[in-house]
């Protein structure tokens, strides 16, 4: 249900789907290793499971594929393909890097708490030119448990020094919504044409660019 917006001392935001338009690039890239081995499946299947963790991913590719290969050769193949699309393909969602700027001209606290590997979330920054606009990032390798735990965020929280009642979250999966409403954070979905699936009711807003958040 959507409420009026408070002011916030820190924003913090998913990275694949929520920031940039990589989970279309991400569902091209499991769908040409599996092409790999062979087995052509439809790169759309992702919108199954986006948002959920890499071992629901892979097996829920896998077992479309009817194929059992050997993880760190399949995300090898992986890699190949995500980077090549990374660096030719990926954007910005709309509207996301005036938004960051006006916030940092704000005086406000700026992070990514991502549940993917750091070299997705570095290649990601790198490639759009973003590596100082963040106070912090949070990856994968930096938490034991992925969303909807809210580990990340809660330690997020923790390296900012900040409670959840001055701090915003940017969502576009109901594990990551879950993740940071257990966090104690408000939070505002992202939607896309990659998240269809997922609940979005437990924000408190819901965009579909961030131009709608301008004031």
């Amino acid at each position: 249900m959507e409420r009026e917006l408070k002011e916030y001392e820190v924003y913090l935001f998913d990275m694949d789907g929520t920031l940039v338009n990589s989970e279309p690039l991400k569902g091209r890239a499991l769908a040409r290793a599996c092409l790999d081995y062979g087995v052509q499946v439809d790169n759309n299947i992702y919108k199954d499971v986006m948002g959920e963790s890499w071992q629901v991913v892979t097996g829920h590719f896998f077992a479309h594929a009817n194929i059992l290969p050997d993880l760190t050769e399949f995300n090898g193949y992986f890699r190949s393909h995500y980077e090549k699309m990374l660096n030719n393909e990926l954007e910005l969602n709309v509207g996301a890097k005036v938004y960051i700027d006006q916030l940092k001209n704000a005086g406000k606290k700026c992070g990514v708490v991502s549940s993917a590997a750091t070299w997705m979330v570095e290649n990601i920054l790198s490639s759009l030119q973003l590596e100082n606009a963040f106070d912090l990032v949070i990856t994968q390798e930096h938490v034991t448990k992925h969303k909807p735990d809210p580990e990340a965020y809660t330690l997020a929280l923790t390296k900012l020094n900040v409670s959840p009642e001055q701090t915003i979250v940017f969502e576009d999966s109901t594990a990551g919504i879950r993740a940071g409403k257990s966090s104690g954070c408000d939070v505002i979905a992202v939607k896309h044409d990659f998240n269809g699936k997922n609940d979005l009711s437990d924000a408190i807003k819901a965009i579909s660019t961030y131009e709608e958040m301008f004031v």
